[in-house]
């Protein structure tokens, strides 16, 4: 009775819409103004829940933690109070609704109009230079510009061209989002215009959101291009504060004919060298010949002008043995684990990490983040994260393998007769691995590359040699292609049985040989290593960027070679992948 009179009370004197629930959410009693929120008459004994969408237990919850409900209603925005009439498990609850709908605009308003900032680089217009085709290049320049403008000019926002290849704009949050809608579409239109070269011109975009100032945002748009341009083109990459998102990236890196930058590098890594008292060579865990090969590579330059050098090294795998082997009998590398090397490195000392600058995947993170100095050279395409202290990074996603990149950098460091026979060997394996034997991803300076090593001493009837697998491997291989799946779309999958010792090395030479099947544009290969890990190599033709399937799935690699490692069963991780292909595809 006392209960019934609070509540009759409330609701005729209430200034606010203002309604009653009991204690199962129905509304037992609500004042003339609860018309406000609710356009038709009625609502005493309907559910809460279907009148607002909030449930019963959130509504308890909210008022005995005295926390604020929040709906939004027909165009309008309300706060909501609630609290307890009555006592015990059939206490009632009183709901005020307080009308917040032009504040709630005015903050739409403003996080609408936040500025953000957007750098655009013109990727391929300096390639075209070299080749002799001026007029073209002016004529690509004139026509990639119209589109930026005028794509500028719909969303309203200010853009101004800083250098010839180089765009900042100025845009709002509002504008952010229709891009994202749009999936940024413009890298599409600019794609599309013709040219007198074999390759597309492409656009890399950073945008930087979020930031408290314009210079912080800009920052992070500097951060988001520099890693849209190490992923290698082609995509617009958004920097927030928390995180970062990627969109695009349909094209492969285009190779770069100018060598002046593996100049560069090559004089800076040995200026710091010598200004160093140890050097420490990393790749990363259970290395493959790539990572092995551009380690004895780094090495050389390293004992060429005197210093001390190390080459951190954990473990490896059996496919790696011949080659370890080979390079432990010289007696002319020193090699550590990381403990071994944490003891003997110093302030002064210089760690060159290479074929890696994923931190969770190096060697020894302890080592780097105990020295001061860092040198990345690295082929993969980049992610978010970074290695610690890191001074020089030379990451090219166009380049076939890191062996590649450290062939280069030898040349101009020191003189090719420096390089011994083994290590012309070992570089030579490094470049054809991750080439397929340059079936895949092998250009115009992969060759070259391959022929001073060549002119070095490279023997490839020696290098063929490791590449031999045993036998037990051998039929593993044939059982796994045996086994594989053909689907539509001219995808290919299979699962190599039982927990295979190398399996990574099997998944990927199962997921080569399976890109030789006519009408085949890309396979999926997935196993369990002796962890217990599931292992997946995926390979493409070009048509499938199977690198942004791999990181859906914490992986990564390449536009057209990339992997990825998973708790999931090897059936489990295909069929998510499968449903993956069938969401890009829909």
């Amino acid at each position: 009775m006392y209960v019934g009179r609070i509540e009759k009370l409330l609701t005729h004197y209430s200034m606010v819409p203002m309604c009653i629930i009991n204690s199962f959410g129905k509304v037992t009693r609500a004042n003339k103004k609860i018309a406000d929120v609710f356009k038709y008459d009625g609502i005493v004994d309907n559910d809460i829940f279907v009148l607002t969408g909030i449930k019963l237990p959130e509504v308890m919850a909210a008022t005995k933690e005295k926390r604020t409900l929040f709906l939004k209603k027909n165009g309008k925005a309300f706060k909501i109070l609630t609290s307890f009439i009555g006592e015990g498990d059939t206490a009632s609850i009183v709901m005020s609704f307080i009308d917040m709908t032009s504040f709630e605009n005015l903050k739409d308003l403003y996080n609408e109009e936040k500025p953000c900032i957007a750098l655009i680089n013109v990727d391929n217009l300096e390639e075209m230079t070299p080749s002799g085709m001026e007029e073209s290049e002016m004529e690509v320049s004139t026509e990639v510009d119209k589109l930026i403008r005028n794509w500028s000019a719909k969303m309203g926002a200010a853009i101004s061209r800083y250098k010839e290849h180089m765009y900042e704009m100025l845009l709002t949050h509002k504008n952010y989002r229709e891009l994202v809608e749009s999936k940024f579409d413009i890298l599409d239109e600019v794609r599309k215009i013709e040219t007198d070269m074999d390759f597309p011109v492409t656009l890399s975009i950073g945008i930087g959101i979020g930031g408290k100032t314009i210079a912080e945002s800009e920052d992070y748009a500097q951060d988001a291009l520099n890693l849209a341009l190490g992923r290698g083109g082609d995509q617009a990459v958004v920097r927030n504060v928390k995180n970062f998102e990627y969109y695009g990236g349909k094209s492969q890196s285009v190779e770069k004919g100018y060598k002046g930058k593996s100049r560069v590098i090559a004089h800076a890594i040995k200026l710091l060298m010598t200004q160093s008292s140890k050097i420490f060579i990393m790749g990363h865990g259970n290395p493959d010949m790539d990572c092995f090969g551009a380690a004895l590579g780094i090495h050389r330059i390293a004992r060429s002008i005197g210093k001390e050098a190390y080459i951190v090294l954990n473990g490896y795998n059996s496919t790696m043995d011949d080659l370890v082997k080979d390079a432990k009998e010289t007696e002319e590398y020193e090699f550590v684990n990381s403990d071994k090397a944490l003891t003997l490195a110093d302030e002064n000392a210089l760690a060159v990490v290479v074929d890696t600058h994923r931190p969770t995947l190096v060697e020894s993170l302890a080592l780097l983040e105990k020295i001061n100095r860092t040198v990345i050279i690295d082929h993969h395409r980049r992610t978010e994260g970074a290695l610690p202290n890191t001074l020089l990074s030379y990451m090219e996603s166009y380049a076939s393998s890191a062996s590649e990149l450290v062939s280069e950098i030898v040349q101009y460091a020191c003189d090719k007769k420096v390089l011994s026979k083994f290590e012309a060997d070992a570089l030579l394996a490094g470049i054809m691995v991750d080439t397929n034997r340059f079936a895949v991803k092998a250009g115009v300076r992969t060759f070259e590359a391959a022929a001073w090593l060549k002119r070095a001493g490279a023997d490839l009837e020696n290098v063929r040699r490791y590449f031999q697998i045993n036998a037990d491997s051998f039929k593993i291989r044939a059982q796994c292609i045996a086994n594989a799946q053909f689907l539509e779309g001219g995808i290919v999958m299979s699962v190599c049985p039982g927990c295979v010792p190398d399996a990574q090395i099997v998944n990927s030479q199962v997921a080569d040989e399976l890109l030789t099947v006519k009408g085949i544009k890309a396979s999926f290969v997935a196993g369990k290593n002796q962890q217990g890990m599931t292992v997946v190599s995926a390979r493409s033709l070009g048509d499938v960027n199977v690198q942004l399937i791999m990181e859906k799935f914490g992986g990564g690699g390449h536009f057209n070679t990339a992997g990825a490692q998973s708790e999931l069963s090897p059936e489990d991780m295909l069929a998510k992948i499968r449903a993956e292909l069938g969401n890009r595809n829909s």
